[in-house]
């Protein structure tokens, strides 16, 4: 990777409600079958928070995860951004909140709202705040209840989203240590805002499928080799994938216009379906786990979602 300011990534941690929503499941409520939903998403389950189960209490979960995992005690965080289009309430913004249960002492916090990019961004911005001497290390957290957001007689959303937190530590890399965050890609396209939406403060989720499918595998691989070589590798140096897990056959439409092979793609929505911001460091969490993740080699990380918002970075893999 180029040589950059240093900022890099600690480790990672997630964490996903306990209930899991099967296909037959979703079968009995709207019209739909198991193959139905597989073959147009490749989802085969999804997890699905209780009704007392916040999007806070999950992103303190994964927050304590992360923490727990880097060894990095709470008093040594001094920024907080939650990434998060779906919290239950506008104030008290989430970030503080837990910041404040997992003992961290009065640090800069926000949330950040780019929708299913927003893990993306918040790194982005966590490695522009460690750059500049802002922060030291940075606590970054994906965390969605979207199923509150979810008409569930609406078979083109329901079959969809689902719920659960990521986290990562974004830290200042040693002196002469590389860099192990590239530079951000983002942007967005705002004249397809209309393609995702919630209207209203008590509305459900909208969108048009195939407009997004049709957008997303058309711009994003250009976002993504962009961010390859901004940070200085190919798509052959990677050995790691890691999109936002929209949707199967778009993650796999884009790996192939990469030319990234099928083993170092990340594929978590088959079992966590799409849940929007954490879906990025969820499905890291378990390549790690599958011991599918090699420490010290190039990770691309891919992010679209309503607004239309994305973004694209290289990280180091922890």
């Amino acid at each position: 990777m180029s040589e950059l300011a240093g900022a890099k990534i600690l480790g990672f941690g997630g964490y996903q409600p306990d209930k899991v929503v099967t296909n037959d499941d979703l079968a009995q409520l709207v019209d739909t079958n198991d193959e139905w939903i597989r073959t147009r998403t490749g989802i085969q389950s999804r997890r699905v928070a209780r009704d007392d189960e916040t999007v806070a209490d999950m992103a303190e979960a994964a927050g304590a995860k992360v923490l727990a995992a880097t060894g990095l005690e709470p008093t040594e965080v001094d920024l907080v951004i939650v990434a998060t289009c779906s919290p239950e309430i506008p104030l008290p913004n989430v970030a503080a909140t837990v910041a404040y249960r997992l003992g961290i002492p009065a640090p800069g916090a926000y949330d950040l709202n780019a929708a299913c990019a927003g893990f993306c961004y918040a790194v982005g911005a966590a490695a522009d705040s460690v750059r500049t001497g802002s922060a030291r290390n940075v606590l970054v957290i994906g965390a969605e209840k979207m199923t509150s957001w979810v008409d569930w007689t609406d078979r083109s959303t329901c079959i969809i989203f689902a719920d659960g937190a990521g986290a990562a530590v974004v830290s200042a890399a040693e002196p002469g240590e590389p860099s192990g965050i590239g530079p951000v890609v983002w942007g967005s396209a705002g004249d397809q805002a209309d393609k995702i939406t919630i209207t209203g403060r008590t509305g459900a989720m909208k969108q048009d499928g195939q407009a997004v499918f049709r957008w997303a595998t058309t711009a994003m691989p250009p976002v993504a080799l962009e961010a390859c070589r901004r940070a200085g590798v190919t798509p052959a140096d990677i050995t790691a994938f890691i999109p936002h897990q929209a949707n199967l056959r778009i993650i796999e439409s884009i790996a192939r216009k990469l030319g990234i092979p099928r083993d170092r793609v990340a594929d978590d929505i088959i079992t966590a379906g799409n849940t929007s911001s954490a879906s990025i460091p969820l499905a890291i969490s378990r390549m790690a786990e599958q011991g599918r993740l090699q420490p010290g080699t190039p990770a691309l990380l891919v992010a679209f979602g309503a607004g239309l918002s994305y973004a694209a970075q290289v990280i180091t893999v922890p």
